[in-house]
């Protein structure tokens, strides 16, 4: 059984120097604390950075951690100063965090911060080289490795490599404003799985995959080049037992009662946050200022325990946030409070495990209200604490927590109003309601707990890697094209049957610029010229289009899904006498959905009409496509008609003609020993479907299909026809 790869920025051991001592602690954050719980337990190592700056240390001190970390399967990555600077302190917390955080007035897009990026992903790439084993897997860890799985991929093809991001996937609208969004979306896909807090995140991610890059998801999955990537959403938990039993800690229990002493009788308002201005620190002590003055009869009856603790302390932002903080915490003690009274006990400092959870035993109220986040632990940990069931939680409807904590208080962290109100609410609620909401919360705290998360994500990771073995024994390989090409070559009467559009030419968003180009047209008549073979071009393309192209080249053609076929130096002839008077009745309809739906258009044939959607917002268009099938499907229920959903295109067409159904022509009209079809749509499905058993079928791109093989995309298709019309 292979080994787990963790791979994040920080290590779950922090190092640092004070006066020539090297010390080691655990790693404050989500990230950190969440997963040294377990990693141990999946036969884990770990490597990230151990946050000590390489000016602090010299080559001696750096063995010296190094070997103390690999002691706890921890292998640390050095990051050089200017990687510090530029990729951590840079790109990732001055493009990435506040883009992805909403924060777009903050976000610099700078090309040093990003050529340090690829740096640091790169360096942490090499470690990766160094340490993993074939069947290893290698779990990466959020925002500061957004190029890391496509670079591991192109070493490592068949890796197993998962994903997760622990802060929030903005939508396509922001995200887009990233100048190398592409670079990043193809980094990405690199993993194998790629997860989420919450399925908010996961439909962002996909929007933008297949807005900025053109790939289609099915069912969570994204068919990307030659390879299938799941997307998923996985909320993490926490370890649960370890809050629930910390009554059971005689030096929390000692410590909470100390600070209990210090607040008196007064009701607890407890904040606790890394100080960073998604966290939403500022709106909230603004309405706490507002509660206080509109509800007078609390003051002296309760204490905001306001605790921060330092972040990213030499950026300037993060200085004049701490500057704001400080004048806003003032001005309320100041305007409320007492001789024997303070409105705020606050703490600018990091706090030890056991400190932190002595405050979550003693507040009565959790006030957690971040602008935007990801997750937020804090507000599990808190509810996890409370094993009497007493204590209430206001949170932010803006954190990822919000979708599974619904029974805690829910507000806009922008609404200061709101807020205050909140905590009125809170303050006046009774023990039993309490008690209620607080049980259902523990109890899905309880069952999926972080080895849940863990776990689910590895079979999760463990799935799509069956998915991709499962693909990849269709996969058209060397030694299956040298069989292919053998059994061509002894064949003396071949027919070859080819789709168009995404088969021989790209799939592109307008569909008249398509055109066959020198090298296609060169590609085509090399084979014709061949007496043994049979070309036939296979398309849902009018007869006048291919008929403009393909006429001066000696093949056969079937257009329109089937309607009409033309063989060698033959005219055109419709498999069967068809209607075309319900157009006039259903065009209307798709005009009206094409006026709805921007960058939409009707293709008007002549036995068919189709609605295409390539052009269109996806999102807008999906919706609008499945209204539109219900629509015609409804109002075609006694007419001998038959809706088809291609790639981005619903159509309407006279029931029973079909792809399969022109080439069922060819098939009987002469004994063939070599038949070769290739498609990509799930039209051509209808061709793979009526071929004998012993033909050859190539499905161009991933997913499932009747054909017994699958190809990357259309550059391969090409290059299979060019040997085959070079060999006799």
């Amino acid at each position: 059984m292979g080994r787990l790869l963790i791979v994040s920025n920080r290590l779950p051991i922090n190092v640092s120097k004070i006066k020539d001592k090297i010390r080691f602690q655990p790693s404050i954050g989500g990230v950190a604390t969440g997963l040294a719980s377990f990693y141990k337990k999946y036969n884990g190592i770990w490597l990230g950075w151990p946050g000590i700056s390489p000016k602090k240390i010299n080559e001696q001190e750096k063995a010296f951690i190094k070997e103390e970390l690999e002691r706890n399967n921890c292998y640390p990555v050095f990051l050089s100063q200017h990687e510090i600077e530029y990729y951590y302190a840079g790109f990732s917390n001055k493009t990435i965090w506040p883009l992805f955080h909403y924060f777009t007035e903050y976000a610099l897009y700078r090309k040093n911060f990003w050529e340090a990026y690829k740096k640091g992903n790169r360096t942490f790439a090499e470690v990766i080289f160094k340490y993993v084993k074939p069947g290893d897997k290698i779990w990466i860890h959020d925002y500061h490795f957004l190029l890391l799985p496509g670079i591991l991929r192109e070493k490592l093809p068949d890796a197993t490599i998962g994903f997760f991001l622990h802060i929030p996937f903005p939508s396509y609208e922001i995200f887009s404003m990233i100048p190398w969004r592409k670079e990043i979306l193809n980094g990405l896909l690199g993993a194998d799985l790629i997860g989420f807090h919450t399925y908010e995140y996961v439909k962002c991610f996909l929007e933008s995959t297949t807005r900025i890059l053109g790939y289609e998801q099915n069912f969570l999955q994204i068919a990307a080049r030659n390879r299938v990537v799941m997307v998923d959403a996985f909320p993490m938990g926490i370890d649960y037992n370890r809050f629930a039993k910390i009554k059971e800690n005689l030096d929390v229990q000692k410590m909470a009662k100390k600070n209990r002493k210090k607040v008196g009788k007064n009701k607890i308002i407890l904040s606790i946050d890394r100080l960073d201005y998604a966290k939403g620190i500022r709106e909230r002590l603004q309405a706490y200022d507002l509660f206080l003055e509109k509800n007078s009869e609390y003051r002296r009856k309760v204490t905001m325990i306001l605790v921060t603790a330092p972040s990213r302390t030499k950026v300037e932002r993060y200085i004049m946030l701490k500057k704001d903080v400080d004048e806003l915490v003032g001005r309320i003690n100041g305007k409320y409070g007492t001789i024997d009274w303070m409105p705020i006990w606050y703490m600018y400092r990091t706090l030890p495990f056991n400190v932190l959870v002595a405050f979550y035993q003693i507040a009565d109220i959790a006030l957690i209200t971040p602008l935007r986040d990801g997750m937020n632990l804090m507000a599990k940990e808190f509810i996890a604490t409370k094993s009497d069931g007493k204590g209430v939680l206001i949170l932010s409807e803006m954190a990822g927590a919000a979708e599974e904590l619904g029974e805690a208080i829910i507000v806009n962290p922008n609404n200061i109003e709101e807020m205050a109100d909140a905590l009125r609410e809170a303050l006046t609620l009774t023990e039993e309601e309490q008690i209620e909401r607080n049980k259902l919360m523990q109890h899905r705290l309880k069952h999926y707990n972080i080895e849940r998360w863990a776990k689910d994500f590895m079979e999760r990771l463990s799935n799509i890697k069956e998915i991709q073995r499962k693909l990849d024994v269709k996969r058209l390989t060397k030694k299956m094209k040298e069989s292919l090409l053998k059994d061509y070559v002894k064949a003396k009467r071949c027919l070859l049957l080819l789709d168009y559009d995404g088969t021989l030419v790209p799939f592109v968003k307008r569909p008249e610029k398509a055109l066959p180009d020198i090298e296609l047209l060169d590609l085509i008549r090399s084979l014709t010229k061949k007496a043994k073979n049979e070309v036939v071009i296979v398309s849902g393309r009018k007869r006048e289009t291919l008929d403009k192209w393909f006429r001066h080249l000696k093949l056969g053609l079937i257009s329109d899904h089937g309607v009409w076929i033309k063989r060698k130096g033959v005219k055109w002839e419709m498999i069967e006498p068809l209607e075309n008077q319900w157009k006039e009745e259903i065009k209307p309809i798709l005009e009206h959905y094409a006026e709805r739906t921007p960058g939409s258009f009707i293709e008007d044939k002549e036995f068919s009409l189709a609605w295409h959607y390539r052009t269109a917002n996806p999102e807008l268009a999906k919706v609008r496509a499945k209204e539109l099938k219900d629509t015609i499907l409804h109002l075609t229920i006694n007419l001998d008609l038959e809706v088809l959903e291609g790639n981005k295109v619903v159509e309407i067409k006279n029931f029973g003609t079909s792809k399969g159904r022109g080439v069922l022509k060819w098939l009987s009209d002469s004994k063939w020993d070599f038949v070769l079809a290739i498609g990509d749509d799930w039209t051509d499905e209808e061709v793979f479907e009526v071929l004998p058993e012993w033909a050859y079928s190539i499905k161009v791109g991933v997913g499932i299909s009747k054909a017994k093989f699958n190809i990357p995309s259309y550059i391969e298709v090409r290059a299979l026809l060019k040997e085959m019309g070079k060999v006799w």
